[in-house]
């Protein structure tokens, strides 16, 4: 059975892909490592690799960071397919504000405290989140690592990707805010009315278009 190693966004955890449904495939978790203070994107995609074991000819998917991550090990791996949603290629699909943040770096001085606890504030951006989905949000950013979150911010902020080495398959949905997808050139698809969470609350329609694309059946 072939593997499908699918790495979360910031903030979030594995319970993510809860509603993907893609049989036979094995869904492997790459669940997030402690990161050095030093480590940037690469270096850290560098230990997914090494830890998780992402041998040439593998599938990855990652969300949002998981994405940028994707980005980064498909430059040191020779992936069969990397896929990526709700995410960027590179720095230039940013919104303007990140570069606000790299001039301002306040992510450098909120008490750790406030990076578990701040699900209220920043779950409007992701979209469809009422009820259990909000509850299930809230309890993943709850149990976040601050000190990760914190040296996240930073690495997102200083991504330098290297150019792509495979084809890649961009998955972005027309109502995503933290990725507004009119600054993204490089889509193969765009889910009409996916938000940046659409991995979660569209399950079933990401889970038929990855198959497609699994099998080769989409451009």
């Amino acid at each position: 059975m072939q593997k499908i190693f699918l790495i979360s966004g910031l903030g979030a955890d594995r319970r993510l892909f809860n509603k993907l449904d893609l049989p036979g495939y094995e869904l492997v978790f790459m669940d997030w490592l402690e990161p050095d203070e030093r480590d940037t994107l690469t270096t850290y995609a560098q230990k997914l690799i090494s830890h998780y074991g992402v041998m040439p000819g593998a599938v990855v998917m990652g969300v949002s960071m998981g994405g940028m991550l994707t980005v980064e090990i498909s430059s040191l791996v020779n992936l069969s397919k990397a896929i990526i949603v709700s995410s960027v290629i590179n720095a230039s699909e940013f919104p303007f504000y990140f570069k606000w943040f790299r001039r301002v770096p306040v992510y450098k001085i909120i008490p750790h405290g406030f990076y578990t606890s701040m699900g209220f504030l920043i779950k409007p951006l992701f979209g469809e989140l009422k009820g259990k989905s909000g509850f299930l949000f809230a309890d993943m950013i709850r149990h976040s690592s601050p000190k990760f979150m914190r040296w996240a911010m930073h690495a997102i902020l200083h991504w330098q990707p290297k150019p792509l080495r495979t084809k890649l398959y961009h998955i972005i949905g027309n109502k995503d805010i933290i990725f507004p997808y009119k600054k993204i050139t490089t889509a193969t698809h765009i889910i009409e009315g996916g938000s940046h969470d659409m991995v979660y609350t569209r399950g079933r329609e990401i889970s038929k278009l990855l198959q497609r694309i699994l099998n080769d059946e989409t451009a």
